[in-house]
């Protein structure tokens, strides 16, 4: 056999191998996928299903009589704002206290840096609810149990992973050359954050506000410690809905609900820095 031949031959196994890899990786991808799905469309068949007896294998009749209900309810419009009120001033004051200390991490050096780094981490190294206890005990002295503000301080320890740790491998990952470049020009330090390091920065930036947000949103531990039964989010309902009504579109609606303000924040900043920008700071 010639050397072509064998050259042919070789690239010939090499193309079926990387087909059979391929569908199997569309088989993996594929089964994945439906199990990941499955049971959002089955959410959302039961939000708009009427009537549903068995055993009848789709629904008799669709309609929108549960989303009036559920929409019409005092209940959840409370929820709603408690909840979109929490996740927004969290994700605020998490950005203002914790984006200058990942700056300082990342490009400044002073006594017990590392220590302190740590420190804004070793929450994730011990069992969440346990921690949260700890914190009750002392928020219950405080007068910050059932209390909103109490709340809110208690989330900001579990944002600390998100708008600390991204942040910081962003600012440590900037160019240097261009920010020197535009020194030896003439540039001041504020503008040569503003257009060479914050550019580079804000795709990790917003990925860590949206999981931030996200994270707050649907946080249900820390809302039911040491915010019920006065401050109720809407996690917290849709569990009591699931627990005590006997109307599974209720709960249907309400997951459907629970998911728009993070879709609506994911395609906006999808929309604006784009979804390859979005996907790096993610790390996809």
């Amino acid at each position: 056999m010639s050397v072509r031949e064998l050259r042919q031959a070789g690239l010939a196994g090499i193309g079926s191998s990387r087909i059979r890899a391929n569908w199997a990786g569309i088989a993996i991808a594929a089964l994945l996928s439906l199990f990941i799905l499955t049971p959002l469309v089955n959410v959302a068949i039961w939000a708009f299903t009427e009537v549903w007896r068995y055993p009848a294998v789709i629904p008799q009749k669709f309609g929108f009589r549960f989303w009036a209900d559920v929409l019409s309810r005092g209940d959840v419009h409370l929820a709603m704002t408690t909840s979109l009120s929490l996740a927004a001033i969290v994700t605020a004051l998490s950005a203002l206290i914790c984006l200058p200390a990942s700056y300082a991490f990342a490009r400044l050096n002073f006594p017990g840096r590392n220590l302190f780094f740590m420190s804004f981490l070793t929450v994730y190294a011990f069992p969440k609810f346990g921690l949260y206890i700890t914190i009750a005990t002392i928020f219950l002295g405080l007068g910050l149990i059932g209390n909103f503000w109490g709340v809110v301080l208690i989330q900001l320890v579990s944002t600390l992973m998100f708008m600390v740790w991204i942040p910081v491998s962003a600012f440590q990952n900037v160019d240097r050359r261009q920010e020197e470049a535009a020194r030896d020009v003439g540039a001041s330090q504020l503008r040569v954050f503003w257009s060479i390091t914050l550019p580079q920065v804000l795709p990790a930036i917003s990925a860590a506000v949206l999981l931030t947000f996200v994270n707050t949103f649907y946080e249900t531990e820390v809302a039911w410690l040491i915010g019920a039964p006065e401050v109720r989010t809407v996690p917290l309902l849709m569990v009591r809905f699931i627990n005590s009504e006997l109307v599974v579109q209720y709960g249907a609606v309400l997951s459907l609900l629970l998911w728009v303000p993070s879709f609506i924040l994911l395609m906006l900043v999808r929309r604006f820095l784009g979804a390859q920008a979005l996907g790096r700071a993610l790390g996809a």
